[in-house]
């Protein structure tokens, strides 16, 4: 057996976490712009974002458990949860450390959002573009195929793509909404009803 496979199987999981992370981040910027409108939206598209974070769940935890049977960089427990306590690449596994926990608030909360305010859940949720930029730098800070050409176009795509959504999802923020063809335009200060 390789010596390395637990480094090899890390590596890997961390990396599909990375990707699952983007699909979900994207994925939700999607079903927060007009693409989907509301009438179109049902519990698949949701349940798919749903999904998406479940998987990165289940990625990272991999990720995590695979490094401690490694004996390439020695990590323990507590180097997962505590940012500085271990020794290896201390500022990029910290910046994976607030990822993680970053994560964990997003995911909370999105598990209980029926039950909390709408607005706090958003501001919560907001922290989803933290969690994918500090995986992204803990990636390439920590990642030992950072000058693999394959690493290298996934993540250009990766960053070009959540960029885009991400400015998308702010300047159609500000845009007037569509109106479906047919209906009545509303003036301000004129009575609910009326028609221009």
């Amino acid at each position: 057996m390789n010596p390395h496979i637990w480094w090899y199987l890390s590596r890997s999981a961390g990396i599909v976490a990375w990707i699952m992370l983007t699909a979900s981040v994207l994925w939700g910027i999607v079903l927060a712009t007009d693409l989907f409108p509301k009438w179109r939206r049902n519990a698949r598209l949701l349940a798919m974002h749903r999904w998406l974070a479940g998987l990165t769940l289940f990625f990272i935890a991999g990720h995590l458990a695979t490094l401690l049977f490694d004996s390439y960089a020695h990590f323990r427990p507590v180097d997962f949860v505590v940012p500085y306590a271990g020794t290896w690449r201390p500022t990029a596994i910290a910046v994976g450390v607030v990822a993680l926990w970053l994560l964990v608030a997003v995911e909370v909360t999105a598990l209980a959002a029926k039950k909390l305010a709408k607005g706090w859940w958003r501001s919560v949720h907001i922290a989803s573009y933290f969690v994918f930029w500090a995986v992204s730098i803990h990636a390439a800070l920590a990642g030992t195929d950072t000058s693999k050409p394959l690493y290298t176009v996934t993540a250009i795509v990766a960053l070009a793509a959540v960029v885009f959504a991400a400015s998308y999802r702010a300047l159609s923020h500000d845009l007037p909404k569509r109106r479906p063809v047919g209906a009545a335009r509303r003036v301000p200060g004129q009575r609910p009803g009326a028609l221009t």
